[in-house]
């Protein structure tokens, strides 16, 4: 089961957190601090996989990016490592070519894509013509209702 994911820019900031077991406010406050040291600290040649509390936690940097997933001790971890590439794939299908900034003005997006992806902490879709079939439809009812605000304005 995947606990959660955090998306941590090389300066320390969460771009995105999303949580799958409950914890409160403290806990993950707590749990980001000591995570963001652990991942952004580490070289880039040592291993992707980390020891957390009772947990594994699997890490890697994707250009400006660090992306953690945190798992239970037992659980695969290069299956971890390749739900967090296919999701930085879907990302860059999205928004062709992801950057950080892309993250940061269109983070409903990426919360979005990753609701596709995983619910209460396991993997639902593994299809990216399907994820992106639900994101492309979800965009245009977006811009219907973008359409019927302005219209209603006029």
């Amino acid at each position: 089961m995947i606990h959660f994911v955090l998306l941590i820019s090389r300066h320390g900031k969460i771009r995105l957190s999303k949580w799958f077991t409950t914890y409160s406010q403290k806990e993950r406050e707590a749990i980001m601090k000591e995570v963001k040291p652990m991942v952004i600290g580490r070289n880039s040649k040592l291993c992707n996989f980390l020891e957390f509390q009772e947990y594994t936690l699997v890490a890697k940097r994707y250009a400006s990016l660090y992306f953690a997933f945190c798992i239970d001790k037992d659980d695969n971890e290069l299956l971890t490592l390749d739900i967090m590439h296919f999701y930085v794939e879907l990302l860059d299908k999205y928004f062709k070519n992801v950057c950080e900034l892309d993250i940061i003005f269109n983070f409903h997006k990426a919360y979005y894509i990753l609701d596709e992806m995983i619910a209460g902490g396991y993997i639902i879709e593994t299809s990216k013509k399907q994820i992106s079939k639900y994101v492309a439809n979800q965009d245009e009812i977006m811009e219907e209702s973008k359409e019927e605000t302005t219209a209603k304005k006029k």
